[in-house]
Formats: C-alpha cells, structure tokens, sequence
C-alpha cells in the first residue's frame, strides 16, 4: 500500500511540528537568553517572576538608569504575564 501525501499535509504537519517544538508551559522561564547582557538577562528573569507573583520584583534604580536591565524586564514581564 502506498501513502500518499502531498505538499499541503507536508507543509502543515512541518508547521505543526515547529510550533510543538517551540511551545513552552506558558512561561518564558526557559527562553534562550545566551546572546543578550547579563543586565538584561537579570531584568528578565525579575520581570518573569513579578508577572506571576502578588508583588513585583523590580530593581526601581536600576530600571531607571540600566536600559539592558529595563528592557529585559519589560520583556519578561510581557512574555511571562498571563491575564
């Protein structure tokens, strides 16, 4: 028996497989961040944490003064944050 499958069942289940393959619980706690600073990796990870606690963890000096630190926890709080 021969299984036919053409370019459309190809090119969604490649997609299909892609989107799995980058699906995460929901949290961006385990985002690559290898390539960014170490401030903006710390900015991150305080970021992700506020957006699922009751208090935010945010290094207020910081923020105002280190753009890597603030983009990186407006960036984790953005990806983390579930409404």
């Amino acid at each position: 028996m021969r299984c036919s499958f053409d370019r459309a069942s190809a090119a969604t289940a490649l997609a299909a497989l892609l989107l799995a393959a980058c699906a995460d619980s929901g949290s961006g706690r385990h985002a690559n961040l290898s390539g960014f600073p170490p401030a903006f990796q710390h900015g991150y990870a305080e970021g992700c944490e506020s957006a699922g606690a009751r208090r935010t963890r945010r290094d207020e000096g910081r923020y105002r003064a280190d753009e890597d630190y603030m983009q990186g926890w407006n960036d984790g709080y953005s990806v983390c944050h579930r409404p």
